[in-house]
């Protein structure tokens, strides 16, 4: 557990103000902490205390976050864009300091994206030689063949380099429309919608629900949470490499 430091201390070590000029922020009641405003002598967490002045949550930005967004169709996971379309970014600004996201989510999918500003734990999570698993949501709009799915299930030859095996498995099937639990276990460019497109599938809907095992849930669209340390660690020891599972 953290340890705790005195309101004041922590609002100056994140240049918010002087000692002393965090002490009358305090008096005035500019200064929250968990909702609550706080007063002269609190003591706060700064690992897990929300501490919000005048409105805006201050976060030390050496501190390590870790979160998890319910990324929106229609926003590119980028911090920034030439092409001024809509990015991530401007669904976390509120997180009181700067994140990159952890691998990508095309433009028009939607659903889980975990974001930081810890380079290890990106790397760790997205190193090449790791399997992680991503359990996704795939509307198409034609029915699937059993055939379709051993190949999916067996691999696919995309720009010259066969896929890995994943997980595929028809979850609901109505006329004009197939919906496939997929689980993948590499992390290409585009990979469901281009192994979709050399069967003659149709994406119209493609959502990730879960990442080694932290699901999504009902985090609204849009919205972020922090992950738990016990997220984080997990997240840590399940993503061994493929050669260390073997």
């Amino acid at each position: 557990m953290s340890e705790k430091i005195r309101l004041q201390k922590f609002l100056a070590e994140c240049a918010v103000a002087s000692r002393r000029g965090a002490e009358e922020l305090i008096a005035q009641g500019r200064v929250k902490v968990n909702g609550k405003v706080a007063i002269l002598g609190t003591k706060v967490d700064p690992k897990h205390d929300k501490i919000m002045v005048s409105g805006k949550r201050i976060v030390n930005k050496e501190a390590k976050m870790y979160i998890m967004l319910h990324k929106p169709r229609g926003f590119v996971t980028t911090m920034n864009d030439e092409q001024e379309r809509k990015c991530v970014a401007d669904l976390v600004a509120d997180a009181g300091v700067r994140l990159h996201p952890v691998g990508r989510l095309d433009k028009n999918s939607e659903g889980l994206l975990f974001m930081t500003n810890d380079g290890e734990f990106t790397n760790f999570l997205t190193h090449p030689s790791r399997h992680v698993s991503k359990v996704y949501r795939v509307t198409v709009r034609e029915a699937v063949k059993e055939e379709q799915l051993d190949k999916m299930r067996t691999g696919i030859m995309i720009d010259g380099i066969m896929t890995l095996p994943c997980d595929a498995d028809v979850i609901q099937k109505e006329e004009g429309r197939t919906v496939l639990r997929m689980v993948l276990y590499e992390g290409r460019n585009r990979e469901i919608r281009k192994m979709c497109e050399s069967l003659g599938l149709t994406v119209i809907r493609l959502k990730r629900t879960e990442i080694a095992g932290i699901k999504l849930g009902m985090l609204p669209q849009g919205r972020w949470r922090e992950l738990t340390e016990k997220e984080v660690r997990k997240l840590m020891s399940v993503s061994i490499s493929k050669g260390e599972q073997e």
